[in-house]
């Protein structure tokens, strides 16, 4: 017995097609998401709902998709619960179709508030899971994984808007469809995904034997470093378009030009991200992300040539997201025996903080204008690296090296 404690655990290696299919999961659910705020136009024109109303779907669906996260990683923590996963994306995908058929606001406002349960039950125990199916590489697991996320809200303007044009609301039924059919996938893939839990499980024994315990003070900093980075985000993903139009004076269509280059840019960070955070500090990583953000919005700020502004987009984006899949990685980390309401709070709670806030920059930027207002966003950045610095740095060397380390080293 003594022997086989003292040998080194087994490093295990990410599995793609376990990785494959929950970032599948995630496309879906974010798609659908998505897709919402693309039908209001839709709902206005068809069924003659006022602004107030429309907005009051998003309100719905962001209630229920964010905020009840927590709860869904909470009850994951207790019992394992991978049918979630599949039942999740079903359901965000049978909300999304229904609402464009139902005929009465409050039956809509019900299918689209329905759908986002849906979305919330997917994120947490899926990232539990990506984390599981990652083996050594964790943080490029879940950068793939998040990367699903970003391609679903992207897809949005290429699928979903064009069909709404050609079969109006009623044609939503097909919206389900993707959802439904990568939740059948997902039904299939369970078994071999759910297997990733047995070596995990013997993992969480490790750290237990280690004395690791959960941090809450880190995971507290983390969360409010999330929440900043929140209202940034979804600053410049409101903000960027509008900026396009009414201050470099190109058309719509260049404006959503450019939040497409914001979405695969960030694809593309978010990948960087995690395969750097494989060598190198996490912290650091955080903190270099969140600190070009400044200067880089100010640049954008100061010119006024459409094509430089697109380059400079280029590696704000990426700046912005190559923190994504270390924070979602170091929350879990942070709060070993709750994995799944740390997966909660940071890819839900902590994220909604950012669309409720987005309103109040609208206002400020109906009164002073778009350039003030992303120079207020330029200053939030310097909060992000002060929170950032001070966060533990969770990165463990992989292999038989770093089995020693950890055996030598207590947690701080």
């Amino acid at each position: 017995m003594g022997t086989a404690a003292a040998s080194p655990p087994v490093e295990r290696r990410l599995d793609r097609g376990a990785i494959g299919a929950l970032a599948s999961g995630h496309l879906a659910v974010d798609f659908a998401q998505g897709a919402v705020p693309a039908m209001l136009p839709f709902f206005v024109q068809e069924r003659h709902f006022s602004y107030a109303a429309a907005a009051g779907l998003v309100l719905a669906q962001s209630v229920s998709s964010s905020v009840v996260q927590p709860l869904f990683g909470r009850l994951a923590d207790r019992w394992p619960l991978p049918w979630l996963m599949p039942a999740g994306v079903a359901l965000s995908g049978l909300g999304l179709g229904a609402a464009g058929l139902l005929p009465h606001y409050t039956s809509v406002w019900l299918a689209t508030a329905v759908g986002g349960v849906g979305v919330a039950a997917l994120h947490p125990e899926a990232a539990r899971y990506a984390n599981y199916a990652s083996g050594g590489q964790r943080s490029t697991g879940l950068a793939v994984f998040q990367v699903g996320g970003i391609a679903g809200f992207a897809l949005v303007p290429a699928l979903a808007t064009p069909l709404l044009l050609a079969l109006g609301l009623h044609g939503s039924w097909a919206l389900a469809l993707p959802g439904l059919a990568i939740a059948a996938v997902l039904t299939v893939r369970l078994p071999r995904i759910h297997d990733h839990r047995r070596a995990a499980v013997k993992d969480v024994g490790r750290r237990q034997a280690a004395q690791e315990p959960d941090r809450v003070g880190a995971f507290a900093r983390l969360t409010a470093t999330m929440l900043v980075r929140a209202i940034v985000f979804y600053g410049l993903n409101t903000f960027i378009p509008l900026y396009w139009i009414a201050v470099l004076h190109q058309s719509k269509a260049a404006g959503g030009a450019a939040l497409t280059v914001l979405l695969v840019a960030g694809g593309f960070g978010t990948l960087l991200g995690g395969r750097l955070a494989e060598r190198h500090s996490r912290r650091a990583l955080i903190a270099t992300g969140c600190g070009l953000i400044a200067p880089l919005i100010l640049l954008l700020v100061l010119t006024t040539s459409p094509w430089l502004a697109v380059a400079i987009l280029v590696p704000l984006a990426v700046a912005l997201y190559v923190p994504t899949s270390l924070l979602v990685l170091s929350g879990q980390e942070y709060l070993p025996s709750s994995m799944g309401t740390a997966s909660g709070v940071t890819l839900g709670l902590a994220v909604s903080v950012g669309g409720v806030v987005t309103p109040g920059l609208g206002a400020i930027a109906d009164h002073v204008g778009l350039r003030p207002t992303l120079l207020l966003l330029a200053v939030l950045p310097v909060a992000m690296v002060a929170l950032a610095l001070t966060l533990p740095d969770t990165r463990r060397p992989s292999g038989p090296a770093g089995a020693a380390s950890r055996a030598q080293t207590s947690p701080m």
